[in-house]
């Protein structure tokens, strides 16, 4: 073998291993940036139900906190201006209270959707922009949360008088246009927000530890996010 030959055939052997070497960091990459995004969208989940599963956990915070439904607005001013504001107040406490005690139901069934999590979803969230981890967890979960919440919330907003009148008003207007079908009902209303703010909460912790993986004290996280 002269050494031109055997040059060529290290040369060709070296290729071979860098690309064997590269191809087995690409796995562990993938590999860890899957792990890596399943703790952090546990940890985001976690963390948004507990912030939001507790008292004022929507009715004091103004992103999440949930107004009167659009037909009610009108009418809310019409009793405020009669002296009756005290009872829009207790809807609107009625309606974010309803929401805080139904968030922690959502803590299983996010955890189930984290855990079944697919390498397709995982890129769909790391390329999706901000909005992907909501429409992660609302394409898994909304239907299922939306049936656990909504018994939950009936029975807090159903204490509540005004939102019984409202009920039976807003279901004729909607039949005329006067009132959007979904704001129809306070009960279905509120439940729809309750999951809107649960998502986008799990969305804003993400975007914390997207920030400062080093923060979270994740080795993990550190070195996927840290790499992001």
């Amino acid at each position: 073998m002269d050494r031109r030959e055997f040059t060529g055939q290290l040369a060709a052997g070296m290729a071979l291993w860098v690309g064997a070497a590269q191809a087995r960091a690409l796995s562990l990459s993938d590999a860890d940036a899957s792990a890596g995004l399943k703790e952090a969208l546990q940890r985001g989940a976690v963390a948004a139900v507990g912030l939001l599963g507790k008292t004022d956990g929507f009715l004091g915070n103004p992103k999440v906190r949930i107004p009167l439904p659009s037909g009610l607005k009108s009418a809310a001013k019409l009793l405020e201006g009669l002296g009756q504001g005290d009872k829009v107040k207790e809807l609107v406490t009625s309606m974010n209270r309803a929401a805080e005690a139904a968030v922690p139901e959502s803590k299983q069934l996010l955890s189930d959707a984290v855990s079944q999590m697919t390498v397709t979803d995982a890129k769909k969230i790391l390329t999706g922009g901000d909005t992907s981890v909501t429409q992660f967890f609302a394409d898994k979960t909304r239907k299922p949360l939306g049936e656990k919440f909504l018994p939950i919330v009936t029975t807090q907003t159903e204490k509540v008088d005004l939102a019984n009148k409202y009920n039976a008003v807003a279901s004729k207007a909607s039949g005329f246009g006067l009132v959007k079908k979904e704001d129809a009902n306070v009960q279905q209303y509120v439940t729809r927000k309750a999951l809107d703010g649960l998502y986008f909460m799990i969305g804003e912790e993400e975007k914390k530890i997207r920030k400062d993986p080093v923060g979270t004290g994740s080795a993990l996280l550190k070195k996927v996010f840290g790499a992001l």
